[in-house]
């Protein structure tokens, strides 16, 4: 496929792909029943019942098969929704031995192919139709040429979920255990919801600015999170292109507040969706206009800014959250109803892969061997 030629509604390519996205789903949604000792996490199992999962999958098993009907009919010459078709016999023949229900035994380590599939689907559906039908960039192909790459990211971020859950944790438990946090707690959670979300999206953007501000302006630190700017289209699965240290030690400093403050679990649950939701949403290629909330809240204009390839952007708009954050400290954009020409790091050369990516910050320093400017320099 050409990597400069957008997918175009109509050829049959579209409902090809997505045809066997869904019936991949499906496929991996069979083999977590088999084996949910090993491939579910114990927090995310309470998000679903067998008996609910049984027809949601049986739903997209229709939509897979309906989407490669489609692809046929528009495209007879694609074999995309074939595939699909024989992704779907091998579900249905190997879900028929599934029992009615079984007993899952705890495992103190699992792997969190659940939560992928879950996670992938639901950002799926809504940030691929955004992207598909408002992109801001209408000559980025969602199949750009490091889509591989990010896919990588997101996959073994996620079947990693237990095993980074332990380490962001990790020095909150350390540092603040058994200090006799509970009165505190107790009048936090006494606050009333809204004012009680504001204030944990708040203390933690507050936090995760900090972390964020000294990967960028340490050499050593810029050394891994070059990795997470090294991406030149930025899409929403383009946000998951993040380096294992900068990812563990960025959420461990935003987890701190909320470990203090211990806030109520509605609204620990609502500030995750949020984070979850609003950090794909900033990467997202999509020119939906915001208007006035783009002052209010951190938008897609706002982020990809971050990533500008433009010398007079860098280091600006650290914040997740909230740009009067960036306000506060003198970090923010004047972005006005502009948008950056390119993101990336320039000309800079960088690694291409998971694996290579991973060990480079390692090994070399990306300042001298790439000649990317000194973030101290700015």
């Amino acid at each position: 496929m050409n990597q400069n030629k957008r997918l175009i509604i109509g050829e049959g390519k579209i409902s090809g792909y997505i045809s066997i996205f869904l019936a991949i789903v499906c496929f991996g949604s069979v083999i977590c029943a088999y084996f949910p000792e090993y491939l579910t996490t114990a927090d995310f199992r309470k998000l679903y019942t067998p008996k609910h999962i049984k027809w949601v999958l049986l739903g997209l098993l229709v939509l897979s098969f309906g989407f490669a009907l489609t692809s046929f009919v528009l495209s007879k010459k694609t074999k995309l929704g074939f595939l699909a078709i024989l992704i779907i016999g091998g579900t249905i023949l190997i879900g028929n031995g599934l029992p009615e229900h079984q007993d899952i035994d705890y495992k103190s380590f699992t792997i969190g192919l659940d939560w992928l599939l879950l996670d992938i689907l639901i950002s799926a559906f809504i940030f691929i139709p955004i992207e598909l039908f408002l992109p801001k960039r209408t000559n980025q192909t969602k199949f750009h040429p490091e889509w591989r790459t990010d896919l990588v990211y997101f996959i073994i971020g996620h079947l990693l979920i237990q095993v980074t859950g332990v380490l962001v944790q990790l020095p909150a438990v350390v540092a603040f255990s058994g200090i006799g946090l509970g009165g505190f707690h107790s009048w936090v959670q006494s606050i009333w919801f809204i004012p009680q979300l504001f204030l944990a999206l708040f203390v933690s953007d507050l936090f995760q600015w900090t972390g964020h501000y000294f990967f960028h302006k340490l050499p050593f630190l810029w050394r891994f999170h070059a990795v997470h700017h090294s991406t030149k289209d930025i899409d929403w699965l383009a946000g998951s292109r993040t380096h294992f240290l900068d990812l563990i030690v960025v959420r461990a400093i935003s987890f701190l507040p909320i470990y203090v403050f211990g806030f109520s679990t509605p609204v620990f649950t609502t500030y995750i969706v949020i984070v979850s939701i609003q950090a794909v949403l900033a990467h997202s290629n999509t020119r939906i206009n915001f208007g006035f909330f783009k002052y209010i809240f951190v938008t897609p204009q706002y982020h990809h800014w971050h990533h500008s390839a433009d010398p007079k952007a860098y280091d600006k708009n650290f914040a997740i959250h909230f740009p009067f954050i960036d306000m506060l400290f003198g970090t923010y954009y004047p972005m006005g109803d502009t948008w950056p020409e390119s993101t990336g790091l320039g000309e800079a050369k960088f690694p291409k892969g998971f694996i290579p990516q991973f060990i480079f910050p390692f090994t070399k320093n990306p300042l001298q061997e790439n000649e990317i400017e000194d973030p101290s320099e700015r």
